[in-house]
């Protein structure tokens, strides 16, 4: 469950921490996450750095990859001019993430596992790199894989998970530790999970319901995140175009002596207009990621519906079998049989049973019903424990996906209006630019004179006694026509 604001219990900050306090008021792109469970009341958990490094793979080839540094502090109060405990660190690749993730989807059905940074850039615009190897991308990376530890050290039952402490603190032997636990082997094959959901009878409309709005909320973010891209693409190249204005308006300067000062001012406003883009977009970024944060979500959310799917459909499976032996059972103990059954035509060929034969195949029945009411009775509460701690799972995530998804969208609805007031304060500074022309322009005398005669061309035109053939009186109008007797006609 997610703290609410009112609630007294403290929140881990989750993305960008190199924010000033007013920035992060004005401009919230970090996820917020309960630190109400033990874990975190323990420990400070974050992705320190990133490092790239060379080896050898397991085919002996050489490879260029990136580690990450993991540090770990205990969350105790430092006293007012002390020092704070020094961190442990350790690093960790990207695969290592993965298979830690692996096995929390094994170990822990119910539960919607927080998702892993994307292992390289999708939907990208044209100026944004796609190397899963260039600094940028890695920087966000880090930040979503510390997002992922403290999504995962906030929920009440993953952050008690052994393997996931050992991951933290020990650096040596995790791999082959979180390999011993077998969770290999309990992982459900793909082909069976797709067998179940084709072969289910009476699914749970729930969630049926919940592996629907999953899908649509996955194509939704995902048109979401191509528009933001073309939009980026777009608005990229408008405001980079702006550059020319400022060249533009460097080389008019040069010609010019009293505008030259004032031209030159708005081209540099013009230049700065252009490179403010890069910034820009580059804090675009981690809207996205968070928004990429909740696509790969809705996967989480699939597979939790897939594993209910395959618990529902061996419930079915186990009754149906069970029905099967009661009506051997009913069968064997009548001396009905059916005649286009397997056992009518054995009948048929080699004879009836006899009593001897028929009471031990009851007795075998009577042993085999009994197992199969109690497969049944097993499966059946499994599917209902299933059913009652992933629903819990899913209300925490429901109320998390509302707050995270909320607050993004606000904060890239403020980044958007502070970028519009940016492009208007440019505009403003240029015309203060062009008003100092003018005013430069009006400051000497002869011009001011030339400028009020430059307001009324038809004075000048017609009072200039050396233009040729210039009336030698001032023209007013023309006269008026002389008054005739006779009436005018108008007509109707």
């Amino acid at each position: 469950m997610m703290a609410d604001s009112g609630s007294s219990e403290e929140v881990a900050v989750i993305g960008n921490t190199d924010l000033t306090s007013s920035e992060s008021e004005n401009n919230i792109i970090n996820t917020m996450v309960e630190k109400g469970t033990s874990l975190l009341r323990k420990m400070e958990i974050n992705v320190a750095e990133a490092e790239k490094r060379t080896g050898k793979n397991t085919v002996n080839m050489q490879e260029t990859y990136t580690v990450y540094l993991i540090e770990t502090r205990p969350a105790e109060t430092v006293p007012e001019g002390g020092t704070p405990a020094a961190p442990d660190t350790l690093w960790r690749r990207y695969s290592e993430f993965e298979l830690l993730r692996t096995y929390l989807l094994v170990t822990y059905p119910y539960i919607i596992i927080p998702p892993l940074p994307e292992k390289r850039a999708e939907f990208v615009w044209h100026k944004l790199s796609a190397d899963n190897l260039d600094p940028d991308f890695v920087e966000r990376r880090r930040v979503g894989l510390e997002n992922f530890l403290l999504r995962v050290a906030s929920h009440s039952v993953l952050s008690n998970d052994e393997i996931y402490y050992r991951f933290l603190t020990e650096e040596k032997g995790w791999r082959e530790m979180v390999l011993e636990t077998g969770f290999q082997d309990k992982a459900d094959s793909r082909l069976k999970s797709l067998s179940a959901m084709f072969r289910v009878k009476n699914p749970d409309k729930r969630f049926t319901a919940l592996k629907h709005y999953s899908d649509e909320l996955n194509t939704v973010i995902s048109q979401l995140l191509r528009v933001r891209a073309r939009v980026a693409d777009r608005m990229y190249g408008v405001y980079k175009v702006h550059g020319n204005y400022g060249r533009v308006f460097s080389e008019w300067s040069a010609i010019e002596k009293e505008m030259g000062d004032g031209l030159q001012s708005a081209g540099h406003h013009m230049d700065t207009y252009a490179a403010s883009i890069d910034d820009i977009l580059e804090e675009e970024e981690h809207y996205a990621d968070q928004l990429k944060e909740y696509l790969f979500y809705t996967d989480a959310v699939r597979s939790v519906c897939r594993k209910h799917e395959l618990i529902q459909y061996e419930l079915e499976m186990a009754a149906q079998d069970l029905a099967h032996k009661k009506q051997q059972k009913e069968e064997l103990a009548t001396g009905t049989v059916r005649v286009f059954s397997l056992k009518g035509m054995t009948s048929k060929l080699f004879g009836q049973e006899s009593q001897e034969q028929r009471e031990s195949r009851l007795a075998a029945l009577e042993q085999s019903i009994q197992e199969g009411e109690e497969a049944v009775k097993e499966k059946n509460t499994e599917c209902q424990e299933f059913v009652r701690t992933a629903w819990e799972d899913i209300e925490r995530f429901k109320e998390q996906k509302d707050k995270d998804l909320r607050e993004a969208l606000i904060s890239y609805a403020i980044m958007q209006i502070s970028m519009c007031k940016k492009g208007i304060q440019v505009w403003s500074n240029a015309k203060e630019c062009f008003n100092k022309i003018q005013k430069e322009r009006t400051t000497d005398p002869r011009r001011r004179a030339l400028s009020r005669a430059s307001k009324a061309p038809w004075r000048r035109h017609w009072s200039d006694p050396t233009r040729k053939n210039a009336p030698a009186h001032r023209h007013t109008r023309p006269p008026d026509p002389p008054e005739t007797s006779k009436p005018v006609n108008c007509p109707v």
